[in-house]
């Protein structure tokens, strides 16, 4: 039996959390960090096959746009963990911003709908898999 695929929340305080039992239906093992230096040291030794996180925007960050820049930045030499973002949509120019810089794979605007989440984490979960047939998002 293989090792399902791991999936770490990060900064789980305003949309993610309330996935955890959804992300463990579908399969995956899950974890979460609230400390993005300590995500960032868990992405570095073992990359997971999906990272999920709440993307913010705060003007008082002087030489970066949101709170996952640095986490995203050490993720792009894992090509094969997919990044999904949960945001406010008022957070929406920071995040198109971000993401001309930075992969991230799918955003959500919240309040997250569960059956676009669900559809995303399972085109994953088949690629995770190996399954050439799954969707990409």
């Amino acid at each position: 039996m293989s090792t399902p695929p791991s999936l770490l929340m990060v900064n789980a305080c305003i949309g993610t959390a309330n996935f955890k039992k959804l992300y463990q239906a579908l399969g995956y093992a899950v974890a979460a960090e609230w400390s993005e230096r300590k995500a960032i040291s868990l992405v570095r030794k073992t990359p997971p096959a999906v990272i999920v996180a709440d993307f913010y925007h705060q003007t008082d960050f002087r030489d970066r746009l949101s709170n996952l820049e640095s986490l995203l930045a050490a993720v792009q030499a894992s090509p094969h963990t997919r990044i999904l973002v949960f945001y406010e949509p008022a957070h929406q120019p920071a995040l198109d911003k971000v993401r001309a810089r930075l992969r991230i794979d799918a955003a959500l605007a919240m309040p997250v709908q569960e059956a676009e989440l669900r559809d995303i984490l399972q085109g994953w979960m088949g690629q995770a898999a190996g399954d050439p047939a799954a969707a990409s998002h």
